[in-house]
């Protein structure tokens, strides 16, 4: 039973934690955009990372790709 002196307050001051994140969260626009980053791994990022002469070799593969399935 004196263990329920030690856990009401304990439990009081998690709770006044978790509300304390949750409202700094929400000042701070955490919550803003929720399915941006879910979707940006649909799209290809990785074009400025290949080396123009590689960017103009793929290019002309995939016309002449296109092309052929014409």
């Amino acid at each position: 039973m004196e263990i329920l002196y030690v856990l009401i307050p304990l439990s009081i001051i998690l709770v006044g934690v978790a509300i304390r994140v949750f409202i700094w969260a929400v000042r701070n626009d955490q919550f803003d955009d929720l399915e941006g980053p879910a979707h940006s791994i649909l799209f290809d990022d990785d074009e400025n990372q290949i080396p123009p002469e590689s960017r103009k070799k793929r290019t002309s593969t995939d016309q002449s790709d296109e092309d052929a399935n014409r």
